[in-house]
């Protein structure tokens, strides 16, 4: 009985000191990723991931618009910027939206998708939708049994910045031998964005930050890249151990 104590007190010491170990850890990633939030190195890791593997080489013949949340979204609505804006360079590329939904739903996030194309003139006779693969994997096989044609066509992928190393690297793995990449960066404002605190009144003893762009917009802004390349690091890895990639 005495020996049985002495083996579990020993283990709830071994456990605790587990724990604190895995908290001192977590605590010193969490002060890392805070203090490079002051640096440039996580747009540079984000403006990476975008342009690794990407780039248009050649007359596209396809463009592929891979979906990223609903309709209306951030990221739903920039890609659909930028495809319809390569759409309009390249008049003659087809388009495929890869966006899992029911095509007949007039409601559904492919067919809003669809819509913002038209709407940015793109005729409706240029559009396919892919709408069953729920990730790029599933997407790129998709499109590879439906237009099987498209692994010989020189094909461009429509995707946010982070998600663009992969999906670069999933549709090459899927058998397409020429692809390309449009990653749908966000565009700075262009007006200056400063201003004086003091000609704004309030209170006095609360400190300026009207002349730091940096402490107002590019901390947070890495904060959230870091969130992102994160993420999309595990992606990348689970991809790779299942050989996606």
């Amino acid at each position: 009985m005495k020996l049985e104590k002495i083996y579990k007190h020993r283990a709830v010491r071994k456990t605790g000191r587990i724990m604190k170990y895995t908290f001192l850890v977590f605590a010193f990633f969490c002060l890392f990723l805070f203090a490079i939030s002051f640096t440039t190195g996580p747009f540079w890791i984000y403006y990476w991931l975008g342009t690794t593997n990407s780039g248009i080489t050649e007359k596209p013949e396809s463009i592929i618009i891979l979906g990223g949340g609903g309709m209306p979204s951030e990221s739903g609505l920039i890609r659909c910027y930028y495809a319809a804006e390569l759409a309009s360079a390249f008049p003659e590329a087809s388009i495929i939206i890869a966006l899992p939904g029911e095509r007949e739903d007039t409601g559904s996030s492919v067919t809003k998708m669809q819509k913002e194309l038209e709407l940015r003139n793109i005729k409706e006779t240029r559009i396919r939708i892919e709408s069953s693969g729920t990730n790029t994997r599933a997407q790129a096989l998709n499109i590879k049994k439906e237009y099987p044609w498209f692994t010989n066509e020189y094909v461009v992928i429509v995707t946010s910045p982070e998600h663009m190393y992969r999906s670069v690297l999933t549709f090459r793995k899927a058998g397409f031998e020429k692809i390309g990449g449009f990653p749908a960066f966000e565009q700075a404002i262009e007006a200056d964005i400063l201003f004086d605190d003091g000609l704004l009144g309030g209170r006095k003893y609360i400190p300026e930050v009207g002349n730091s762009v940096q402490l107002r917009y590019q901390f947070w802004n890495h904060l959230k890249y870091e969130i992102m390349i994160l993420r999309e690091f595990f992606a990348i890895g689970y991809y790779k151990l299942k050989g996606w990639i």
